[in-house]
Formats: structure tokens, C-alpha cells, sequence
């Protein structure tokens, strides 16, 4: 059971000190936990459980949920029906939008020593949010879940992997002070004939806001959004929660 807790805060992206925190033992309490130095209690159990999506049952027993899969469609109509709990569905037109938007950011601010991968995921984040909040209409329309990082969009990996593919990107490792931060280059300019005027204008004001923020001030920048506050732990924010915003974050 013990390999399996680690193998899900790994897959979660979670850090041990923030479990720590959801059961309220400290980090080197976890740490035993974690390496089967020390006994779980029942009520750490459920608070791990309930963290993970999971039953007391299949959280004891090591049985993981199934995770969603993204799934990037084809055209505009599905010959399968799928499960929406299991399945993430990303029409074809948003991938699009999604893939220029990405490499306009890279284009513009990607080369800077603190824009990885978790700053764009953000920057994208707030794209989303904003327009919807000052428009109430979707840019890109992607489906972001809240991540102890900040929110992070769900098709992301699925994309860039076929970004990678079709030779549109390639991935970089680099430090950034002493941590290793993923990144992306362009390997072709966006098209920007996909983007209305006002598109561009409020995507250029989020790059020129943004293009100094490295991860950790990013992340406990959009900690304080309000869509981010008011959703569970690695569920979807919903874009109406932006009418609901302060002062800080509206930009209507």
C-alpha cells in the first residue's frame, strides 16, 4: 500500500508536504508513512482516499480509479459514445486554437530563463479565464482541473504530443537554478490569422503581465483566483466562477 500512496502523489503532482497537510501530521511523519516506517491510522486513510478519488476499500487494497483519457477528435462528429466520467473530449477546432495560442506564447516568451512548461499551463489558464470573464465567450475553450500547482489544462500533454509529432515544438530540459524546468521551442511560427483582433490584443496583454512570473510566483498568483479557491482538489474550475471574482483578478 505503501508504494502505491507514492506512485499516486507522483502521479498527481502533489508534494509530500502537501499530503502532510490533508491528513495534519508533519512532513517527516508522512515521510514514515510514505516508506512503511509508521502505521497509517483509519482517519488518514479516508482523508487519502478522499483526496484521491478513491474508496477506503480500493485506497487499502491499492486499487487505483481509472484515469480520464483525453481524447483529441478528428472532426466534429463521434462514432463512439463514450463515458464522460472516463473520457475527456477535445473537438478539433479548440485543439487547433489551443496549438497556435501555444506557440504564439513560445514565440513571443519562451526563450526567457523562467517560462517552463508550468508558467505557460498558468499563462493559458488565464487566457481562458479572462476573455471569458471580460467577453463571456471562449478563446480557447480548453478544460482546466485544479492542481496543487495551479490550474492545469487536461489535454496539454495529448497536444504537445502531437505537437512533437508533427514537428511543430520540441521539448527542452534546462536549469533553473538548481531545478531541472521543462520547456517547449517553437519550431514554426503560429498562425495568426486564427485570431480575431480582440483575441490577440487580450493574449498580447496577458503575455507582457506575465512574461517576468517563474512557476512559484505564478502558482501563488493564481492560488488566489477565485475559479482556483472554489473548486475541489483535481476537479474541473468552471469559467462561470470568474463573475464571482475580486477586484485583483476581474477584468471586466
Amino acid at each position: 500500500m505503501f508504494t502505491f500512496l507514492k506512485k499516486l502523489r507522483q502521479k498527481n503532482n502533489v508534494s509530500q508536504e502537501f499530503l502532510a497537510k490533508k491528513i495534519d501530521v508533519s512532513r517527516p511523519t508522512y515521510v514514515q508513512i510514505e516508506n512503511g516506517k509508521r502505521d497509517i491510522s483509519v482517519k488518514e486513510a479516508q482523508k487519502l482516499a478522499q483526496f484521491f478519488k478513491l474508496s477506503l476499500e480500493d485506497f487499502l487494497a491499492g486499487k487505483e480509479a481509472p484515469t480520464p483519457k483525453v481524447k483529441l477528435e478528428k472532426s466534429k462528429k463521434t462514432t463512439k459514445k463514450q463515458k464522460p466520467e472516463m473520457r475527456v473530449s477535445v473537438p478539433q477546432e479548440k485543439v487547433e486554437k489551443f496549438k497556435e495560442v501555444l506557440l504564439y506564447i513560445l514565440e513571443r516568451i519562451g526563450a526567457r530563463p523562467n517560462v517552463g512548461e508550468a508558467v505557460v499551463c498558468k499563462l493559458m489558464y488565464f487566457i481562458d479565464f479572462d476573455f471569458y470573464e471580460k467577453f463571456e465567450e471562449q478563446l480557447i475553450g480548453a478544460k482546466y482541473i485544479k492542481n496543487h500547482f495551479g490550474p492545469t489544462p487536461v489535454a496539454f500533454p495529448e497536444i504537445v504530443k502531437q505537437m512533437e509529432k508533427d514537428d511543430d515544438l520540441v521539448p527542452v530540459v534546462k536549469k533553473y537554478f538548481q531545478h531541472d524546468q521543462k520547456k517547449y521551442l517553437p519550431r514554426r511560427k503560429a498562425d495568426l490569422s486564427s485570431f480575431s483582433a480582440r483575441e490577440k490584443e487580450l493574449i498580447d496583454w496577458e503575455i507582457e503581465r506575465f512574461k517576468d512570473f517563474n512557476a512559484t510566483k505564478m502558482r501563488d498568483y493564481s492560488h488566489r483566483d477565485v475559479p482556483w479557491i472554489g473548486t475541489e482538489d483535481l476537479q474541473p474550475i468552471e469559467y462561470e466562477a470568474v463573475f464571482a471574482r475580486t477586484d485583483e483578478f476581474s477584468v471586466r
